[in-house]
């Protein structure tokens, strides 16, 4: 499995990349591979300003519907439309084409509770 240095990790099994003020955020590739095939991405949160931990959408596999949290506090500025044709790519390339928001971030700081890389790796047993 693949786990990016530069990004930052959740329990829920989210990825944050910040860039600035604004967070592109997915799911990790330990998360897409426990779901199975990903059928669909359901985001409807554009303009909504989340509060961390909120749920920004759900993404459905073939056995199982689960939510997604956003990991720190922030105004959702994009969804990946390339996800409702092809949320397949949420398992090929999960840090990648797979993204799935960017944020404009609220609460600067909120990140600082989150995991590195290797404490995710950690965190999951891997």
């Amino acid at each position: 499995m693949n786990f990016p240095s530069e990004l930052k990790y959740t329990e829920d099994h989210e990825w944050i990349r910040i860039d600035g003020d604004i967070a592109t955020i997915g799911i990790t590739d330990h998360a897409q591979n426990e779901l199975g095939d990903i059928v669909y991405v359901d985001i409807n949160t554009v303009g909504d300003e989340l509060v961390k931990g909120e749920v920004f959408g759900s993404v459905e596999a073939v056995k199982t519907v689960s939510d997604l949290l956003i990991p720190v506090g922030g105004t959702v500025l994009e969804v990946n439309e390339e996800l409702d044709g092809e949320p397949e790519l949420v398992n090929t390339d999960p840090y990648g084409r797979g993204w799935m928001v960017k944020i404009s971030l609220t609460s600067p700081g909120d990140e600082n509770g989150l995991m590195s890389a290797e404490d995710y790796e950690k965190f999951i047993g891997a």
